[in-house]
């Protein structure tokens, strides 16, 4: 059970284009240096997992330890028919547990950022859409594309998912982050790789990864009413502790309730490791800022 609460801190490929995308867009440092903070994010966890699976072994599940016993079976060929039988008895289980659970969050996720639409939104851009058509022209096409990727943007600030979003703006805001980002945030449990696409979205780049020139450059270029820069250094270190420590993934936690036939315990592993992730972003932007990092 420590096991299964702390698996989650180690970083997985899921985390890389998250980490990828705010590397190469808001840290003005070398290849090198670029590679060492990789490299920290993902001791950052492995350290992480290590202390709170002793925290909770010390605390909520205190005991004797068990005695660990591994009896190894015979080595075998396999026979065709078990293996398929093992195959099918696995793949159903996690098809009736986990998978309903991730399909059901999943189409609650996509509702929420898809929904609801707004018919004046779609009006005022179907009607620029037609003026460039018949303004004719040079590159029409690539216009064209751009009102798309902006009415796609003007939709999602519409959507539940963008209403969410400026609702926790002032919660997040001591961490640097402005409503976009807070979408980014909700969006991403889905899965954690969403954050890059959504962001391409609200930043009307259209469909984008962690490779996207164009997203990076949006990145680079954000800015608070005030004209402060939003993605500076810290608040990108930041973002990417975050995502270190938080559980931002629906299967993972349809696997934890699978494997512990309850929701106490990922509903519990989802709380504290937001409450983890929540304090070191905290602390990563407000000391980065009161040291003069913010910029």
């Amino acid at each position: 059970l420590a096991t299964i609460l702390v698996a989650p801190l180690m970083s997985c490929s899921a985390r890389l284009p998250v980490y990828s995308v705010l590397i190469a867009a808001c840290l003005p440092v070398s290849a090198l240096l670029k590679g060492v903070t990789l490299l920290c994010l993902y001791t950052l966890g492995i350290a992480t997992a290590l202390l709170m699976a002793t925290l909770v072994k010390k605390t909520i599940l205190r005991g004797p330890t068990p005695a660990f016993i591994m009896e190894l079976p015979p080595y075998r060929v396999p026979r065709p028919l078990s293996v398929l039988r093992v195959m099918w008895d696995r793949s159903k289980l996690f098809l009736t547990r986990a998978g309903t659970v991730i399909l059901a969050i999943t189409i609650v996720l996509w509702a929420m950022t898809n929904y609801p639409k707004s018919e004046a939104i779609a009006a005022r851009y179907e009607a620029e859409r037609a003026a460039v058509v018949e303004a004719g022209g040079d590159a029409v096409e690539e216009r064209l594309a751009a009102l798309t990727a902006a009415e796609e943007a003007a939709q999602l600030e519409h959507s539940i998912a963008g209403r969410l979003g400026h609702a926790i703006e002032p919660v997040i805001r001591p961490l640097g982050y402005d409503w976009k980002i807070g979408i980014g945030i909700i969006a991403s449990f889905a899965a954690r790789e969403v954050f890059v696409g959504t962001m391409g979205i609200i930043y009307s780049v259209g469909e984008a990864d962690e490779e996207s020139t164009p997203l990076r450059q949006q990145l680079r270029e954000a800015r608070w009413p005030d004209g402060r820069p939003v993605f500076t250094p810290v608040v990108a270190v930041g973002l990417m502790v975050f995502y270190v420590l938080a559980c931002q993934c629906v299967s993972t936690v349809a696997v934890v309730r699978r494997e512990t036939n309850s929701w106490r315990w990922p509903l519990f592993m989802f709380t504290y490791m937001s409450i983890l992730a929540y304090l070191g972003a905290l602390v990563v932007y407000q000391v980065g800022t009161a040291l003069g990092l913010g910029a």
